[in-house]
């Protein structure tokens, strides 16, 4: 069973406990209600897992949840959701077409939910204080949704600055979040004093590094291979990210490789 079917296991608002849980509550009444007029069974969010494996469950659980709640606050912010944002939620977290309506289920909950949300992202920031690269990567999928319509609103801007915020994220990881997804490269010229960036008026590729411009050859290299490291896709989901969100991670490694590219070229090293 795919993550997007257990977020509605039994124990699922059990086991997050907080808004989030209370969300999953809200969510479950519904669809408790349709599959039992289906006669279906509902999925059990632990069926077959060994006691290790509960914790990274709750963990790709929590994640999962998290961006859906937080996606749906975001599009309420921005007054609209429009179908570029919905199909693009879709085809980069893998939704299958049978888990759809209970995807909705949590969105169309969050939206309608009373609370700000920034209690939310306190909340998933909390359970994530100690894997920073996982909420980097949450923070990345709530880019890619805000800039499926092409553009990049003002309410939604002050959101994701204020999420990041939440999550405390520094600017590094801001702007390898911001710039994944927007075709981040080019031909680097140097024409602009050394202040390269990417084509599209893309981050500064030493911001994405988390470097300065005064570092060494041998710092940059250390840096980004520091981040591929930590933003490998194998050691995120060792954090808690699910399968299903794998390919925000392979996002984020095309934005930290072409960052470095352009340093190298910049720099005359390729």
């Amino acid at each position: 069973m795919s993550i997007w079917g257990k977020i509605i296991g039994g124990a699922a608002g059990l086991l997050l406990g907080g808004p989030l849980g209370a969300l999953i509550g809200v969510a479950v009444g519904h669809m408790a209600h349709d599959r039992n007029r289906q006669g279906d069974d509902k999925p059990r969010l632990f069926d077959g897992d060994a006691l290790g494996a509960m914790k990274e469950r709750a963990r790709q659980v929590a994640f999962t949840v998290a961006v859906v709640t937080l996606a749906a606050k975001m599009a309420k912010a921005d007054g609209v959701v429009t179908r570029a944002e919905i199909d693009a939620f879709k085809r980069i977290f893998r939704i299958p077409p049978e888990e759809v309506a209970t995807v909705g289920k949590v969105f169309d909950a969050a939206r309608q939910s009373s609370d700000g949300f920034e209690v939310y992202a306190r909340q998933i920031a909390g359970l994530f204080r100690d894997s920073p690269a996982v909420l980097e990567e949450l923070l990345t999928a709530l880019y890619l949704i805000a800039r499926a319509d092409g553009d990049l609103h003002p309410a939604e801007e002050t959101f994701l600055a204020r999420v990041a915020e939440i999550f405390g994220l520094d600017a590094a990881a801001v702007a390898r979040a911001r710039s994944a997804g927007t075709g981040y490269g080019g031909a680097g010229g140097g024409g602009d004093g050394g202040r390269s960036r990417a084509m599209g008026g893309g981050p500064d590729p030493y911001a994405v590094l988390g470097a300065a411009r005064s570092a060494s050859d041998d710092e940059l290299k250390a840096a980004y291979r520091k981040l591929l490291r930590e933003n490998h896709p194998d050691a995120l989901a060792a954090q808690g990210l699910p399968e299903e969100f794998i390919s925000v991670a392979e996002e984020k490694m095309k934005t930290i490789n072409a960052a470095w590219d352009q340093i190298q070229r910049d720099r005359g090293l390729k």
